[in-house]
């Protein structure tokens, strides 16, 4: 095996606006497969969100002036959002997690060796290649962005958190076709079955999720804003309350600094505002490995290919 697959990986995790539609997402999956150096490495399904999140992982090769020339993400990664785009119409899909694309998010972690920069400079890379070849807007967040534009502000300039069904679902396209905000790459004019797409590269962020057993989304809503550092909670935490089946609701959590602020110290912060309101709170749950974990399953998964 060259040193390159165990010291230089990307982490890119690919969210997708589709978790009930197996059809779609076995044509997801097999194009994944169509290259055996990118490996899935964990999945993360929510029927109540219908929404899915893959983690890939694979690694970079550089030339002789150690820029990026190469690496088998770039293939998978196209071939999965072609898939997806053939398979899944965001017109006819509903779900309680908001979006604004088939292919809703796509985000580059640096693992092992790898760095920040590099992440950055591979997602402008598949940003270029997706907006050309499907076009569809692409807006660039964190790192990847020329400024460093944080990914919760461009989703809220463009009404990401506004739901716009049932007031606790977001289904189909809900905004002009000729955006409001001009895309980083790709064109303005938007497609309704295919939306745009986010994509960014930052540090590592741990999402970790918190079970309410209480269908009150406002009460859910209230505490979810004053755990998070934009309502004067917990520094470096975002957070997004949201409904979560037909008796719970949920407070989703991106810890952007985990070792700064982790899951413990949110969880605390939940159940003792949620006592304020009467309401009792499940043990909350991290939705992938943590990257330790992800070197590790990759390492295993690529040397049994």
């Amino acid at each position: 095996m060259k040193s390159t697959k165990k010291s230089m990986l990307l982490c890119c995790k690919l969210f997708v606006s589709e978790s009930r539609n197996q059809t779609a997402l076995d044509s997801i999956e097999r194009a994944a497969r169509l290259d055996g150096e990118t490996v899935i490495v964990n999945k993360f399904e929510d029927w109540a969100y219908n929404r899915i999140r893959y983690t890939l992982v694979s690694y970079i090769a550089h030339d002789r002036k150690e820029n990026i020339i190469y690496s088998p993400l770039q293939r998978t990664l196209q071939s999965m959002v072609e898939a997806a785009y053939e398979a899944i119409n965001l017109e006819l899909q509903c779900g309680a997690h908001p979006r604004l694309g088939v292919v809703d998010d796509i985000v580059f972690h640096p693992l092992a060796q790898a760095s920040l920069d590099e992440a950055a400079s591979f997602a402008k890379m598949a940003a270029a290649d997706i907006a050309n070849k499907f076009q569809v807007p692409v807006f660039l967040y964190d790192a990847a962005h020329p400024m460093g534009k944080p990914l919760d502000i461009i989703r809220r300039e463009l009404g990401y958190y506004r739901p716009n069904f049932m007031g606790n679902q977001w289904s189909g396209w809900h905004m002009p076709e000729v955006l409001p905000e001009k895309p980083d790459v790709g064109p303005t004019m938007v497609s309704r079955a295919r939306g745009i797409v986010m994509i960014g590269a930052r540090p590592w962020v741990s999402t970790y999720n918190i079970p309410i057993v209480s269908t009150d989304i406002s009460a859910t809503r209230r505490i979810a804003r004053m755990v998070s550092a934009r309502g004067g909670g917990l520094p470096t935490v975002q957070t997004l309350g949201l409904f979560h089946g037909e008796d719970s609701t949920e407070i989703a959590c991106m810890l952007l600094e985990p070792n700064r602020i982790g899951a413990e110290q949110v969880q605390h912060q939940v159940e003792m505002l949620a006592a304020q309101e009467g309401l009792d709170v499940e043990e909350g749950y991290f939705t992938d490995f943590s990257p330790d974990m992800i070197i590790e399953k990759y390492l295993k998964l690529i040397s049994a290919i």
